[in-house]
């Protein structure tokens, strides 16, 4: 009989409204779930653009194992030092050398069960970073699934479609799942790839829906209409949080099951 592990990844957390339902609804999906790890991506959690570090650690405090991150990491300079000493939150692999913190972390959880977080960024529409395809393999080379980690999940932070489903495919059987975040949409593409690697294109927003991407919506409709730059204002209305439930076989490290979780807002 195959023994599985269940992993939540939630997408990014936007603003208040987004912490305010994860800590209104983690602990009870964990218990309903029998979750052994919970990941989240945190870049927005701070005002939705950026992360400060006590923000940082009232997520971790939630029950959160691993925090990710991407291109809005940098918004506020503590963070920097920050990421240094917090080896549970990560940025972007990719990012070019000397750049501070880390982009990949192993954990050790229960039973000696070793997942392993790895945090890349794209370059299609985004910043000219290293290559983060390059950069995946550079890790995998001494990162096995099965031999060092029972389980490896990826966040691919970027834009463009193709570029995450190339990702996915391009470590298909290397990788646990790949999981998109950035473009704040949830989309409806999770499945498992041939070689055993679950994908989604976009886990989507924890945060507030009734809204423009987490931010308010009269606050970046005049970005459209009129072209004059404003300044956007985060949406602190009432929540979902977005992610997916990740099950793993124990032995192989391969995703046997991937399901999207949606709580709250308009679906509830």
């Amino acid at each position: 009989m195959t023994r599985t592990r269940s992993i939540l990844f939630i997408g990014d957390i936007s603003g208040k409204s987004g912490r305010k339902i994860l800590a209104n609804r983690l602990a009870e999906i964990k218990k309903l779930h029998s979750l052994s790890a919970v990941i989240a991506n945190c870049e927005n959690i701070a005002g939705g653009i950026g992360v400060t570090p006590p923000l940082a650690k009232e997520i971790l405090a939630l029950g959160v194992d691993v925090l990710t991150s991407g291109n809005h990491i940098w918004r506020y300079k503590e963070i920097h030092r920050f990421l240094e000493e917090e080896k549970r939150l990560l940025r972007p692999l990719n990012y070019p050398p000397g750049t501070p913190g880390h982009g990949l972390t192993v954990l050790e959880l229960d039973l000696g069960f070793r997942l392993a977080v790895l945090n890349l960024q794209g370059r299609v529409f985004m910043d000219p970073l290293d290559c983060p395809f390059r950069a995946a393999d550079h890790s995998l080379a001494t990162l096995a699934l099965g031999r060092d980690a029972h389980a490896i999940i990826v966040d691919f932070h970027a834009e463009a479609t193709s570029e995450k489903v190339a990702l996915g495919y391009h470590l298909d059987g290397r990788v646990t799942a790949v999981l998109g975040t950035h473009t704040h949409v949830p989309t409806a593409d999770a499945r498992i790839l041939p070689h055993g690697t679950g994908f989604i294109t976009d886990v989507g927003m924890t945060g507030c829906y009734d809204s423009i991407i987490g931010m308010e919506i009269a606050s970046v409709m005049p970005r459209f209409l009129r072209a004059m730059p404003t300044r956007f204002e985060p949406e602190d209305a009432a929540g979902t949080l977005a992610g997916v439930i990740v099950e793993v076989d124990e032995v192989s490290g391969k995703c046997v099951k991937l399901t999207q979780v949606l709580d709250g807002g308009p679906w509830r």
